[in-house]
Formats: structure tokens, C-alpha cells, sequence
């Protein structure tokens, strides 16, 4: 049995839902701390050492023979364990597992590092919990202050320091990376394709040439509550209304832009069958090819909703709770992917990734498997297991090469 076929069925079961088939391994809950549990005992297994950083974020090194001292230059690959609501099996996972795997055929081809090598997950990467996603590796770069991060509020209304308390962390130690930089040489990042590329051009694996700006934002419309049925529809302050509009709002501009817009979150107060609602929050997530096409995207759906807003006798006030610019991976490690595995596509992404975080500090690439359908954040996300038997085996020749060069 290969590397990835023995590890991968050992986290499938691990917050998966029963109803929905879907998974819900959300940030610092009993769940996360279960894959952690696996991280570790991955690494334990393998030989590798281990260890949490300031933000939550997971490391695992094999380190070259009489290596002393903290790891520096490593060739690092990984991604996350963390999931949206409901989401597929693959997202994430996959690199975790095809970093272990990577290493494990690494080793039977009797590669010998001369520099340390590491298996990384990063943190709360969805941001499914608490809103903000990359905040492990956003916090690490520097690009996400720890006082806000502390503050952010779960549906529940629990803050991450709480979170971080209860998990048995200090929600002190927060805060940017000062050894990033000089610690990873490159960051090599697998993950399942999301979207449908691949497919139409018969290829398992493409490289990742750039990923899309793209942000969240919160709406918040407010009106006045009132009785669903004895309130005349003319003496209505119905913020829902508004919100509808704007949704509307948002798709047209988004064909219009050739861009993507999707309010995938909302929450309703009083949020009762029979009553006008007094508030709805609602989360916007809006990724275009260009940071002009973004900006211009964006304030299209905010005039849209004011004016809205304006004509219900509603209001509508909307916050940035991210925002991350567009990622060109650099030519050098892209070239060098192309080296090794030959002829294959390079493909930009809409979906954020830790290793655009990243980009900013050290040296990134990412690679996508391939996935037949392209649906993703679902508990029908799929990669065939031949496919990510190759990508494991492809990861395993860009280790061997960068770290025998």
C-alpha cells in the first residue's frame, strides 16, 4: 500500500457529520484538537519533531543527520486541517496528509536532506469559526493584529481568546512570526483543485500561477421590528427586503465585472416566522481578476444597497473583515516546479490559500489536483484516488530535488 493510501482513511472520520456527509472541523473545538492529536502522532510515527507555534500553527521537521539548532531554510509544504461548514474531505486535508506522504517516498528513495524539511497545518485557515480566514498564517506574517484577532466573535458569541483559554493556550502569546522568514526557504502548498480546469484538458496536476484579490465584508441593514401580519406593507421598515435587493445587486454586478460575488452568510434578528425583522447581518465574499475590477465590484453593491436602503426607510452600514490583494507566486519556484515535473498547465485561483499569506515573507508555489467536478466547500468535493496518489509522488520529486540540490 502507498504512503497516501495507508494515511489518508485515518482522518476521514474525524468530524464528519452523519446527516450531511459534510465536515465541521472548526477552529479550537474538540474537533480541532482531535487533528492536532493526529498531526502529532503523524509526525510521532515518522520520526519527525514537532511543535505548536505563538498562533496555533502546527510544525513537523525532519532534519538533516547532526543538524543542530532551530530549522532554517526548510523546504516546508503543507496546508490546513480546518473546514467550512459542511464542507468536503479534501479542502485542506490533502496537503497535510500528501506532505507526510511526500516524505514517507521521499525516504524510500533513500533521499538524504541537506536541509530540513517540514510538514506544516496551518490554523484556522477557513476562518469558519470566527470570520477571519489564513488567521494563523495571517498572524504569523504580521498581516493580522493579535488584539483584533483576540476580539473576533464564533456565532455564539464567544471571542478566539476565550477559545484559546479554554483550549488550554495563552491567548497572550499572539502575535507575527519573527523566525518566518529565516526559517522557511520555500513553502510548497497541494491542494485540491476548486474549480473545474483540469478536467476538460485531461491533465491530474497543474501549477498555481496566481491567486485573485478578494475579500469579506459585513452588511448590516437595519429597520424596524413589527408584526407580520397586521403591519400594512406600506408602513413597513423591512431591512430583509433590502438585504434581498442587495444580494440581487450583487450578482448582476458580478456578470457584469466577470467577477464573483456571494453572500453565503446572514443572520436575522428577531428572526421570527411572524415578525418583521429589526436587523440582518450579512457576509459578503467578492474575489475579481484585478484589485481595480475588486474595488469597483465592491462599490457597485455598497451604491446599490444604500440606494436601496434609502428607498425602505432602512439603513445599511458595511465593514471590511478581510481583505487580501492579488498573489503573483514568483517565477523562480514555478520554473523550478516546471523542471521537475515537466509539461504541465499553470492555473490562477479565486480561492485563498496560506501560502498567498505567505508570499509576502519567503519564496511560494502551490499545486492542484485535479477535481472532476469542481465542486468544492461541499460535502461533494472529490479527487480520484489515482490523482492524488500523483500529486503525492509529484510533491515527493520536488522535495527530492530542492532538498538535494
Amino acid at each position: 500500500m502507498s504512503p497516501f493510501a495507508a494515511l489518508w482513511p485515518t482522518l476521514l472520520d474525524v468530524g464528519r457529520h452523519p446527516r450531511t456527509g459534510g465536515y465541521r472541523r472548526y477552529a479550537w473545538t474538540d474537533v480541532d484538537l482531535t487533528l492536532r492529536e493526529w498531526f502529532t502522532d503523524c509526525a510521532r510515527r515518522r520520526g519527525m519533531d514537532t511543535e505548536e507555534d505563538r498562533n496555533g500553527n502546527l510544525w513537523a521537521w525532519w532534519l538533516p543527520p547532526g543538524w543542530t539548532g532551530d530549522p532554517r531554510g526548510a523546504f516546508v509544504t503543507g496546508s490546513h486541517l480546518d473546514s467550512v461548514p459542511d464542507g468536503g474531505a479534501f479542502d485542506g486535508p490533502l496537503g497535510v496528509v500528501s506532505g507526510f506522504a511526500a516524505v514517507d517516498l521521499a525516504r524510500e528513495r533513500g533521499v538524504v536532506p541537506s536541509v530540513p524539511v517540514g510538514v506544516v497545518a496551518f490554523s484556522d485557515e477557513e476562518g469558519a469559526r470566527f470570520g477571519v480566514a489564513c488567521a494563523g498564517s495571517r498572524l504569523s506574517a504580521g498581516t493580522l493584529a493579535p488584539e483584533r484577532a483576540l476580539a473576533l466573535r464564533d456565532h455564539d458569541g464567544h471571542t478566539l481568546a476565550e477559545a484559546l483559554t479554554r483550549a488550554g493556550r495563552d491567548p497572550a502569546a499572539l502575535g507575527p512570526d519573527p523566525a518566518l522568514r529565516e526559517r522557511v526557504g520555500v513553502f510548497v502548498e497541494l491542494h485540491v483543485e476548486q474549480g473545474r480546469a483540469l478536467g476538460p484538458v485531461g491533465q491530474p496536476l497543474a501549477i498555481g500561477s496566481a491567486i485573485w484579490p478578494h475579500g469579506r465584508w459585513r452588511f448590516s441593514f437595519t429597520g424596524e421590528a413589527n408584526h407580520a401580519g397586521t403591519t400594512r406593507m406600506a408602513d413597513r421598515r423591512d431591512p430583509m427586503l433590502t438585504y434581498a435587493l442587495a444580494v440581487f445587486a450583487a450578482r448582476q454586478s458580478a456578470e457584469r465585472h466577470r467577477a464573483v460575488a456571494t453572500f453565503g452568510r446572514v443572520r436575522v434578528e428577531p428572526n421570527g416566522t411572524n415578525a418583521i425583522a429589526s436587523d440582518v447581518y450579512a457576509w459578503l465574499d467578492a474575489r475579481a481578476p484585478s484589485e481595480e475590477v475588486l474595488a469597483s465590484l465592491l462599490e457597485d453593491i455598497t451604491t446599490e444597497a444604500k440606494a436601496h436602503a434609502g428607498s425602505d426607510g432602512t439603513f445599511v452600514d458595511i465593514a471590511a473583515e478581510s481583505r487580501s490583494p492579488v498573489v503573483e507566486f514568483p517565477a523562480e519556484p514555478r520554473q523550478r516546479l516546471r523542471r521537475v515535473l515537466g509539461d504541465v498547465p499553470e492555473l490562477p485561483t479565486a480561492a485563498g490559500h496560506d501560502a498567498g499569506v505567505l508570499s509576502a515573507l519567503v519564496p511560494t508555489a502551490m499545486l492542484f489536483v485535479r477535481n472532476p467536478t469542481g465542486v468544492s466547500h461541499s460535502p461533494a468535493e472529490h479527487a480520484e484516488e489515482a490523482d492524488c496518489e500523483h500529486g503525492a509522488r509529484a510533491l515527493a520529486d520536488v522535495l527530492a530535488d530542492w532538498v538535494t540540490a
